[in-house]
């Protein structure tokens, strides 16, 4: 279980950032106060825009960054004052997580696993496991540089759940993905939960929020606007899909004044 608790976060932007953003302010407020709690069992999905604070929220959890305020409790482990035990049991997978083009599937594999600790009867085992579920097996010899962009990203997947986590937190899982190899990432995602993982993702495709998530939080500048099932929160809006449900919520979302 992971036990989100009115989470903060603001960045100071460089002069660059500034230029870029067209921002006034050299501070810029990523989350504000966050909450939400995401059980065994489920797939829970925060969908929002892009710079939403979706990226800055999974952060938080998996501890890379901290929040300002708020607190984060993952497995019972507060992740504020015991980041190390909070990484044993987690998992992050973003589109910044590159494979080096010089070395092996297998190689990297194994390595990953031996940074978590694991023995080597362990790593062979799971990588049994997760080379054959998502089609890596005839590649284990081959250098990532060789790979197309999708077994690249199965592979990435792969490393990423070495350790076997009780807790999986994917940054946009199908993003770029071609159809065949994203169909392969959520089925996988679906197993984790049918296994009794607490899997947290984030996107901004309606459609796989629809079909993947068992409940929703839709984070609007930062904030949830609105939680819930897919259904329930059609059912709040009264709209006939998310779509609609989500610029609904957005609409009502930007008539909040702002706290700043």
């Amino acid at each position: 279980m992971v036990e989100v608790k009115n989470i903060s976060k603001t960045f100071r932007l460089g002069k660059k950032q500034m230029a870029l953003d067209g921002a006034k302010s050299k501070f810029r407020t990523a989350v504000r106060n966050v909450s939400f709690n995401a059980f065994p069992g489920e797939i829970y999905g925060l969908l929002g825009p892009n710079g939403a604070g979706k990226t800055t929220t999974l952060r938080c959890i998996s501890t890379l960054i901290k929040p300002d305020e708020g607190e984060i409790i993952v497995e019972g482990i507060n992740a504020g004052t015991d980041s190390r035990e909070v990484r044993k049991r987690l998992c992050l997978l973003t589109n910044d997580l590159k494979t080096d083009p010089n070395f092996t599937a297998d190689y990297l594999f194994r390595f990953f696993g031996r940074l978590h600790g694991m023995a080597q009867s362990d790593i062979s085992a799971r990588r049994e496991i997760l080379f054959d579920a998502f089609g890596i097996k005839e590649f284990a010899n081959v250098k990532t540089s060789d790979m197309s962009s999708g077994m690249k990203q199965k592979l990435s997947i792969a490393i990423s759940l070495v350790h076997d986590p009780r807790v999986v937190i994917f940054d946009e899982p199908t993003n770029g993905l071609d159809i065949i190899t994203a169909r392969s990432v959520t089925d996988y995602l679906k197993e984790l939960r049918d296994n009794g993982r607490t899997v947290i993702i984030s996107t901004h495709i309606m459609t796989v929020a629809e079909k993947l998530c068992d409940r929703l939080g839709l984070i609007m500048e930062g904030r949830i606007a609105a939680e819930g099932t897919p259904g329930g929160i059609l059912e709040m809006t009264g709209a006939k899909d998310l779509d609609d449900a989500f610029f609904d919520i957005y609409r009502k979302s930007k008539e909040v004044p702002d706290e700043e």
